[in-house]
């Protein structure tokens, strides 16, 4: 397998000038069903709540750290899961795939030529994209954010991520780059996910400081992911959820930091100490460690297409529900009378 890191767009690709200009946004048509512009990327769900540039700045410090990897296995479980989801769905040979936010590739490195003929790796982080590990497709790289991405309308087959909270935005970006009956399979942390961690930062700064405020980002609700998908412009939705537990040494061995706006920038040291006892007395393990807990949602929608299934027209149905009841008497009467005879 290659890898081709772009400094330049390929075929697909719009240029990285252009994308970033006036006279670009100016040129989009009025967006249609599922469409959204590029302006309104960051407006789509109502509240900038992330901030873009802190989190490619925190993912540029996790993937520089010199034991990254051995902090990386919620990744890697994850993304071999998002995998599995590729070979459950692909009709046929994909000809041309996105992964988004890839890291060091931790889908890439479990499909094959036969599901994936080519693949696009993107990421905000050029330090990830630097860490990207040898697969069987032949693969390009694009450094590029979720929300903006560089890529000509309907320009992909399928597209997969391991996502994190700050790239729910980007969904519409995801749409606009998918061909149409083109699949996304992604995964994400949302629910109760890191529920001891929120819980001891709560009771250590509450009693240290005598308030609270949040600390690591918020997360989506499985509730609201298949109507963030509709929005989006997606149709056939699938969810489903897995949890996921984790065991690290402390409290403070991993993780890429909260991003979003309303965070705070200090985090006092006694607080932090207090927050490791508090985490060790209620969820700590007898070998010392502590659990953390991820409830990961996976999605998979299509663009809509016209060979796809559609739901019967409203009041179109020929039976009613009142019906059953009544071939279930006699179906039930039949076989009496069956037993009976015999």
């Amino acid at each position: 397998m290659f890898h081709m890191c772009l400094c330049l767009p390929c075929s697909v690709c719009l240029s990285l000038e252009r994308l970033h200009s006036c006279s670009l946004v100016s040129r989009l048509q009025s967006p249609g069903p599922g469409q959204v512009s590029l302006v309104s990327v960051r407006l789509w769900s109502g509240v900038n709540v992330f901030d873009r540039q802190m989190k490619r700045r925190q993912r540029d410090w996790a993937s520089s750290l010199s034991n990254a990897t051995q902090f990386e296995y919620v990744r890697e479980e994850v993304g071999a899961r998002v995998a599995d989801r590729v070979y459950d769905v692909a009709r046929s040979d994909v000809p041309l795939a996105l992964d988004l936010g890839c890291g060091r590739s931790f889908i890439a490195e479990h499909l094959t030529t036969d599901v994936v003929e080519q693949l696009y790796l993107t990421d905000v982080s050029s330090n990830c994209l630097s860490r990207l590990r040898d697969g069987g497709i032949p693969s390009r790289c694009v450094l590029a954010d979720e929300e903006f991405l560089p890529f000509k309308d309907d320009s992909f087959d399928l597209v997969l991520s391991v996502w994190e909270e700050s790239d729910v935005p980007a969904l519409p970006q995801v749409w606009r780059v998918l061909k149409p009956d083109g699949a996304f399979i992604a995964a994400l942390p949302g629910g109760d996910s890191l529920f001891e961690l929120r819980c001891s930062l709560q009771l250590a700064q509450t009693e240290r400081e005598g308030g609270f405020s949040p600390h690591v980002s918020p997360f989506t609700a499985v509730t609201d992911l298949g109507n963030l998908l509709g929005g989006a412009g997606f149709s056939l939705l699938t969810v489903d959820t897995d949890e996921l537990q984790v065991h690290y040494p402390g409290i403070m061995d991993d993780g890429e930091s909260n991003c979003a706006w309303n965070r705070r920038s200090l985090l006092h040291r006694d607080t932090i100490l207090a927050a490791a006892a508090v985490y060790k007395e209620m969820y700590g393990n007898p070998d010392g460690s502590v659990p953390a807990t991820f409830d990961i949602l996976y999605m998979i929608g299509w663009k809509p297409h016209g060979s796809q299934a559609k739901p019967a027209k409203r009041g179109s149905a020929n039976v009613s529900f009142r019906d059953l009841s009544k071939i279930t008497k006699t179906r039930t009467g039949s076989g009496l009378k069956a037993s009976e005879t015999s």
